[in-house]
């Protein structure tokens, strides 16, 4: 293999790594990787995830959650207890100081996104506008994969 070929692979491998590397910032709040996983036609809702990490001296908490793609969106919690999968909102998140919170699929925290006005479908972006007590509002773009989480 020539170094032209190595070179073009590495420069393709870098944009397409980069078009998923999605990060944000927000006073000491850091920001990264929001994605939601595609849904079927006539799911009502979805999940989003993404990691907050407070890179400050003081705490912060997500206090709300929105997107133009659902009528309503909440911060929730998961857990099995056994084989049953237990859900509940939580209201708000406390990010404490120098922490990292990452929202993953069957797993602790996510966004959950109600009364979809559409499908989520893999390839596609939708605005995101998360809330914090004290760093303020950002939005965010959140790219849907496809159900195996690429």
């Amino acid at each position: 293999m020539s170094v032209r070929s190595v070179s073009l692979f590495l420069c393709a491998l870098a944009i397409s790594v980069s078009a998923y590397a999605q990060e944000y910032d927000l006073g000491s709040l850091h920001i990264s990787h929001p994605y939601a996983r595609a849904t079927v036609p006539g799911q009502p809702g979805g999940g989003a995830f993404l990691s907050i990490e407070n890179k400050g001296k003081e705490a912060d908490k997500l206090i709300g959650v929105s997107s133009s793609v659902a009528k309503s969106s909440e911060i929730h919690t998961m857990s099995m207890d056994g084989n049953v999968m237990k859900m509940r909102e939580v209201g708000e998140l406390d990010l404490p100081p120098a922490s990292t919170v990452d929202m993953k699929p069957g797993h602790g925290y996510h966004i959950m996104l109600m009364g979809l006005s559409q499908p989520l479908k893999a390839g596609d972006k939708f605005p995101l506008t998360l809330t914090f007590r004290k760093a303020g509002k950002i939005e965010v773009s959140v790219i849907v994969t496809d159900l195996s989480g690429k």
